[in-house]
């Protein structure tokens, strides 16, 4: 039976003005075991929701595989424990894998859990390209404020994190809510992939800190700009720069940190006649 994203929960506030009792919407987390092949890859806790999208994304990112066509097939199976995302390969991304392996039990907090060795963290990322993208002030500056309007679970729970897609010119086109961040992420960037929309044309937005599994992934997917509520990490500082990839932080309030490769972003530019 499908698990629910969120359970109203009974409990007692404690406050100044004394105590009664209440129901807190709580998110849900599950394990989420990456099965390929009929191996299982990797084994995440997550919202239970947007599974083969998070499949997806964490398979790009991951460098499992590098289309959404090298799933030849896909299956999501609930047990009383959690979630099987079952996908099959084609036989060179099987292949590919097992000289790869990358075995992982992630907890919320941390999308580096199990890797085979400290090189693996730090690994060499693909240069970004951009293709000419470019954003205004004004879009990066109210960029999480956008995303707001994308958070349904996070408006019940008020503890979950988001990464939405911003496109130059057209506003916040697809979100993803996740307990985790990067979870979040890898739910975006399959359900870009499945859409057809690419990632290079536009930003990443996130409501949370820019860590270094985010630049990680970020670079992975090919997107040239992330825009976050809060800070970057001064390593996930130095992998954007090397990357190619820009960084606003801070972005709340009506305005945002700049940080590496700032030419991406512009004054507003209006016709002249």
């Amino acid at each position: 039976m499908p698990f629910k994203r969120a359970q109203s929960i009974p409990g007692r506030s404690h406050q100044g003005d004394g105590a009664f009792a209440v129901h807190r919407a709580l998110p849900e987390e599950v394990p989420v075991a990456m099965v390929y092949n009929g191996t299982s890859h990797a084994v995440m806790m997550a919202t239970p929701a947007d599974i083969e999208d998070f499949a997806l994304g964490f398979a790009l990112t991951e460098g499992v595989v590098e289309r959404a066509d090298e799933f030849e097939s896909f299956e999501v199976v609930h047990h009383e424990a959690g979630i099987e995302a079952r996908a099959w390969l084609s036989e060179e991304r099987a292949g590919a894998l097992g000289r790869r392996r990358r075995a992982m039990a992630g907890p919320v907090g941390c999308g580096l859990c199990g890797i085979d060795s400290l090189e693996e963290a730090s690994r060499a990322l693909p240069q970004v390209g951009g293709r000419g993208v470019r954003l205004s002030r004004a879009e990066v500056a109210g960029a999480t404020d956008a995303l707001r309007g994308h958070q349904p679970l996070h408006d019940r729970t008020r503890a979950t994190h988001a990464a939405g897609f911003l496109r130059p010119g057209g506003g916040i086109v697809m979100a993803r809510e996740d307990v985790g961040r990067h979870n979040a992420l890898d739910k975006l960037i399959g359900g870009l992939q499945r859409a057809g929309i690419d990632p290079a044309e536009g930003a990443f937005v996130m409501t949370s800190r820019l860590s270094v599994e985010l630049i990680q992934k970020g670079a992975m997917a090919g997107c040239p700009v992330m825009i976050a509520v809060s800070a970057p990490t001064a390593h996930a500082l130095r992998l954007a720069e090397g990357a190619g990839m820009t960084l606003a932080a801070f972005a709340r309030g009506g305005g945002f940190d700049l940080y590496a490769h700032p030419h991406r972003i512009i004054d507003e530019v209006t016709d002249v006649a």
